[in-house]
């Protein structure tokens, strides 16, 4: 029998804290290829136990199974694997380069490089993307320039974004990812609203919407749900549950829902989870629930379940709050290896190639560095001009801010 309180109020409790066991014996992995895979026009109401389950493809052994596989050919395969070597580089260059006082602040994706490297390969160009701040993966594998991500990082003179935004706030439309915002959750609606405003000019581009387990308890997330599922906007709307709201742990977000999926129920969204460290899965997942999207069917709600290895940015210390040794306990392994390994049983991929492929991602994750240093870093060289904060706001620079700049002689 459960234990009944008499007064006081109930605060969740994290499995284990700093110093404990690790302990993931409440997240509950089916076996890979267990989950069904539903028509694009399913009822929702015919699905609602896929928010409480996991879609997986990649089985123990390496192997693709089930119905769900088959989405992508040995050489979509590697190229993925390649997206998100060059995302692991990336990360290590830039955290370095933070480490070394070049930027002020970085935010690394390591155990979460198959969510946005996977899922950017269903989208087609003309879609957008409304993202956090560890989505960069959905750049990288759009083939967006290294060099201008790194300009941006360094506040340099040729920062695409002319230093007006905090380092790996991105921002490029061309490539379908709108501007990054601090204040996360306002990105849900807006990805809501833009699909709408789509919807209305009957143009077949989808919207993508991006948050992180933390952010679920923001009034704007629930918002979203409300008119993604009132006006079936054409938008996928995408959870990234990594275990962990900076140092707060997913209980206190999640509330009693059970799974963040399982919000998306009470509106009655088509609902699914799937596991997020394996790039075939995620990558079959988001294909279906674009496919639906573009068909005019509405929105999906969808949990990537999954688990941030590194610190929240470089401003935190996990140690504080969660035992050092958690990530290497997290059952759903490395999505890098896990794709790695799935190559080589195919006979498509080797040790040895791949060693040869990780020198050859940081040679040119190098390159691109010392191409956007040239530029300038945050402690030397060019850097945005003052007067550039004065741009890109009005359309017509109103009489107090022509003031201003002359004022400040720029």
């Amino acid at each position: 029998m459960a234990e009944i309180r008499k007064g006081g109020l109930f605060v969740p409790e994290p499995e284990v804290r700093p110093g404990g066991q690790p302990d993931f014996s409440q997240v509950k992995i089916p076996r890979a290829g267990s989950v069904e895979r539903p028509p694009v026009d399913v009822d929702p109401r015919d699905i609602r136990d896929m928010a409480f389950s996991i879609i997986r493809v990649l089985n123990r052994d390496g192997e693709a199974v089930g119905p769900w596989a088959g989405t992508l050919t040995d050489e979509e395969l590697l190229e993925g694997l390649k997206h998100m070597m060059t995302l692991r580089a990336f990360d290590a260059r830039m955290q370095m380069a933070q480490r070394q006082g070049k930027t002020s602040f970085y935010m690394q994706h390591m155990g979460e490089e198959a969510v946005s490297c996977a899922f950017r390969r269903a989208m087609e160009p003309g879609d957008m993307n409304f993202p956090t701040y560890r989505q960069a993966g959905l750049l990288i594998a759009g083939d967006y320039p290294m060099v201008d991500m790194m300009n941006q990082i360094y506040s340099n003179e040729a920062d695409p974004l002319k230093g007006r935004q905090l380092p790996i706030m991105y921002s490029a439309r061309d490539h379908g990812f709108f501007s990054i915002s601090g204040n996360l959750g306002t990105q849900f609606i807006q990805a809501v609203g833009w699909a709408m405003a789509s919807a209305i000019k009957r143009d077949d581009r989808i919207a993508a919407g991006w948050i992180g387990d933390g952010s679920t308890a923001e009034s704007d997330f629930h918002a979203a749900l409300v008119f993604a599922s009132t006006y079936r906007a054409p938008v996928v709307l995408n959870i990234v549950n990594n275990q962990w709201a900076i140092s707060t742990f997913q209980g206190i977000a999640r509330g009693g829902a059970g799974t963040f999926a399982a919000r998306g129920l009470g509106f009655g969204l088509p609902a699914l989870r799937v596991d997020g460290n394996d790039y075939l899965a995620v990558h079959a997942v988001a294909k279906w629930a674009v496919e639906r999207a573009r068909m005019g069917l509405g929105a999906t709600l969808i949990e990537y379940v999954t688990y941030r290895v590194g610190a929240h940015s470089t401003s935190d210390d996990p140690s504080a709050y969660r035992p050092k040794t958690e990530s290497d306990a997290w059952p759903l392994g490395d999505p890098v290896i896990r794709l790695k390994n799935h190559l080589i049983l195919r006979g498509v991929w080797t040790d040895d190639r791949h060693r040869q492929a990780e020198a050859e991602v940081l040679d040119g994750v190098i390159s691109a560095q010392k191409e956007a240093e040239k530029n300038g870093t945050l402690h030397a060289g060019g850097r945005p001009s003052a007067r550039d904060m004065f741009e890109g706001v009005y359309a017509e620079m109103p009489p107090h801010l022509r003031r201003q700049r002359q004022q400040a002689g720029v």
